[in-house]
């Protein structure tokens, strides 16, 4: 099985590469990149012979074609703005597909290919990292197990940083996006926008994380599981998170920065020369994101003292009673799930497991096989289920 991590050398590109060369089921894991150097270090880092580099421009068509032909999956881990061109790329050279996410709009950019890949017989699972990927599981272990459902409600919750502690954890590209684009919310059947950091609800996870303030991001799960599950009646679908993983003050920082403009796209002309303020902010805050060691290193912390709890609650009937289902998956390094849990589905992808079409992960992954792949890394599942006493 030879599986292609296209920015292996990215930081949840890396945790990627480093589940897949420790599965048996994998023969071989390509690091493909455009930075060489990172590219080594990652290889050097995990010390398999499994894993060989090869460089990757996603912006060169016929290039990204010949590092793809041959291979049992790709898994996109470079930034979401790749997707449908690195999809393209997988339909000419024959390859199922997965990535991290589409961030809402892409994701459904990305559903239009469907028709494509099925005609191709080719398979893709969208969107299966940490969340977007494991909340729609957790959806559809509630959604198989219930007649009607009136919500979907998801919130990811992370130990919040020091005050002090201004490092990005993921790309910066997206960051900035979930903070200034507007969160789209699924109500009374219809997808409707609202400013960010809004809809503020004090949430309480699994301990040590405790009462956490969760607020509303753009995501990919509602451009998903509203659609999925419409038969059953799904009225309400959300996703919050608290402040992205960050400090608020952080956050607090680089939105009077976004206030001035810094994150926009378009030109300015500077003594003489264009210079576009989104380009110099993401390059500033690049300077802020941990070494890639770090995202290699074993966890710090190890259960149950958690840093990470991603929790979906379903709310419908069974047989005319009302149920709700709560979905907590815990970990105790933050950004494994992001590396393992698209990790796992490549390599169902490779095995046959997915059939020809592009599909949401509720539509594809069976969620019991699923949660105990994650399981063998300490990522583990839990699940509470209320119901009224008659």
């Amino acid at each position: 099985m030879r599986i292609v991590v296209l920015g292996g050398a990215g930081k949840m590109g890396c945790i990627a590469v480093q589940d897949l060369a420790g599965d048996g089921r994998v023969d071989e894991v390509v690091i493909a990149d455009y930075n060489r150097e990172n590219a080594r270090f990652v290889a050097d880092f995990i010390r398999s012979s499994k894993i060989t580099v090869q460089f990757a421009d996603v912006n060169d068509h016929a290039g990204l074609v010949q590092v793809l032909r041959g291979a049992d999956a790709c898994l996109n881990a470079t930034v979401y703005y790749t997707n449908l061109a690195v999809m393209e790329a997988c339909l000419e050279a024959g390859v199922p597909y997965t990535d991290l996410g589409g961030l809402f709009h892409t994701t459904r950019k990305q559903l239009a290919l469907h028709d494509r890949f099925a005609e191709r017989g080719i398979s893709a699972v969208l969107g299966v990292g940490s969340a977007p990927g494991i909340p729609n599981v957790q959806a559809r272990y509630a959604a198989d197990r219930l007649d009607t459902i009136e919500y979907i409600r998801i919130y990811d919750g992370i130990k919040p940083p020091a005050p002090d502690d201004m490092r990005f954890t993921y790309a910066v590209p997206t960051i900035l996006d979930e903070m200034s684009l507007s969160p789209v919310v699924y109500r009374e059947g219809e997808f409707v926008s609202v400013p960010p950091l809004t809809g503020f609800e004090d949430y309480l996870f699994a301990p040590p994380l405790g009462l956490l303030p969760m607020h509303y991001s753009l995501h990919s799960e509602v451009a998903t599981l509203p659609v999925t599950f419409r038969d059953k009646g799904v009225r309400e679908c959300f996703f919050k998170i608290n402040y992205w993983g960050m400090a608020k003050e952080t956050v607090e920082k680089v939105k009077v920065l976004a206030d001035f403009g810094f994150d926009s796209a378009e030109p300015l002309e500077v003594k003489g020369k264009p210079v576009v303020p989104r380009e110099v902010m993401v390059a500033m805050m690049g300077r802020f994101v941990p070494p890639l060691e770090e995202f290699l290193a074993p966890p710090r912390h190890q259960p149950p003292d958690w840093v990470k709890e991603i929790v979906t609650e379903v709310k419908g009937t069974k047989e005319g009673e009302g149920v709700l289902y709560r979905l907590g998956t815990l970990t105790v390094k933050g950004a494994l799930p992001t590396g393992v849990a698209p990790a796992r589905a490549a390599i169902w992808l490779a095995e046959g497991r997915i059939p020809p079409g592009v599909h949401p992960p509720e539509a594809v992954l069976e969620p019991l096989p699923f949660f105990r792949e994650l399981a063998n890394r300490d990522i583990v599942t839990q699940v509470t289920v209320t119901t009224t006493l008659r």
